[in-house]
């Protein structure tokens, strides 16, 4: 069995293959295949997966640290990763006999998502029929099941349930309409369902998902699958943003100890405006990632003692994760500001990417700061929360 730090310092390994073909994902439009074997062959998309299945049920702090390694190398590789090596703690919270389907056959199995409940969905003797369009799913081009969210409605049409629908790679296309200015190479394209069958054990309920009382708790009792949903599934999406940032301090650091800037008529190493730049980016960057590993390990620490997470934990990690994005974006913003004029020209420029692509990855639903900040300010003043993604 492959240890989580001997991944971590393969996936370090393997950043440079990742960097170089950073520009051919942006131009392919998806992850190149080679990359997702080579991560596969580090064994980084089971560490959230069951032990049952093959899998590290790793700490998750494990987890978010590739993820960031990844994404400092190649913004949409690291999006891609961190979305899809989630989704095995997801479906590790299903019924058994769901899991069984997606991994008996080959544990190696990925799996893609669509969480907004865009398509039809009508309850049916064992289960569910849906049809619809979602979007957005990220690395579907390297899965074989997907994850779609979708509401159950009662006989007048009116919402009674949120579940997500686990459906195989046979029962949906894949609409190729991806097509813009960051995350280029994340392949987030739609899924299309036309009248599939779903049987119950495949559709579980956001209820028993928010209360941390699942079906797959019968076989999974790791700490790992006692997380809140909200909490891992936002993290997993600033997580990589923060690592985008990082990587672009990196490299700009690296570049500005050459530039001249003829205009003043000195380098911009020597400059202190630029100085303070990048003491202000660097201060936010470390405090996102700061604040982000804080919340999860606490998190974390509490499943393994078999205690409740409590409410204040929980809003303080949707609070602390809309803020690790909104200090990335501004940290690149600071960057490309003082980055000069070939920053701008199109080719494969690391900081302009990357501020591509974070300011992509900011329009995620997950990154929303007044939803998630005022879940916390309500806690703090001791009002009951009724949001589902607290």
């Amino acid at each position: 069995m492959f240890m989580a730090e001997d991944v971590l310092a393969a996936i370090r390994d393997l950043a440079p293959a990742l960097r170089e073909r950073a520009a051919e994902a942006e131009t392919q439009r998806r992850v190149p295949d080679t990359s997702i074997k080579e991560l596969e062959d580090t064994g980084f998309f089971q560490l959230l997966q069951p032990k049952v299945f093959g899998g590290r049920a790793a700490d998750p702090l494990e987890f978010y640290a590739a993820v960031k390694e990844i994404a400092k190398a190649c913004g949409s590789t690291g999006w891609v990763a961190s979305v899809v090596g989630v989704h095995p703690w997801h479906v590790a919270l299903f019924d058994p006999r769901a899991q069984q389907e997606v991994w008996s056959q080959d544990p190696k199995t990925r799996i893609a998502s669509s969480y907004a409940p865009t398509g039809k969905v009508t309850a049916v003797d064992g289960g569910f029929r849906i049809s619809g369009r979602w979007h957005f799913s990220s690395g579907c081009d390297h899965a074989r099941w997907a994850l779609l969210g979708g509401l159950v409605t009662d006989d007048e049409g009116r919402p009674v349930d949120m579940r997500t629908f686990l459906i195989p790679r046979s029962d949906y296309r894949i609409d190729d309409v991806w097509d813009t200015v960051g995350l280029r190479g994340t392949g987030s394209n739609d899924i299309v369902v036309e009248d599939v069958f779903v049987p119950e054990q495949r559709a579980l309920s956001f209820g028993p998902v928010t209360a941390l009382k699942v079906p797959g708790h019968e076989i999974n009792p790791d700490p790992l699958y006692r997380l809140p949903y909200a909490g891992v599934f936002t993290t997993t999406i600033s997580t990589p943003i923060v690592g985008i940032a990082e990587g672009a301090m990196e490299s700009y650091v690296e570049t500005t100890r050459e530039r001249f800037r003829v205009s003043y008529g000195q380098k911009v190493a020597e400059d202190p405006f630029a100085q303070v730049r990048i003491a202000r980016a660097a201060g936010d960057i470390d405090a996102s990632w700061l604040q982000l590993s804080r919340n999860i390990g606490e998190m974390y620490a509490l499943a393994q003692r078999g205690e409740e997470i409590p409410m204040a934990l929980r809003t303080r990690t949707r609070r602390d994760q809309v803020l690790a994005t909104e200090r990335a974006v501004s940290a690149l913003d600071l960057l490309m500001e003082n980055a000069g004029g070939n920053a701008m020209r199109t080719g494969p420029h690391t900081v302009q990417r990357a501020w591509r692509d974070a300011h992509t990855g900011r329009g995620h639903a997950a990154n929303d700061p007044e939803r998630a900040l005022v879940m916390f300010g309500q806690c703090v003043l001791g009002m009951d929360i009724h949001d589902s993604m607290a």
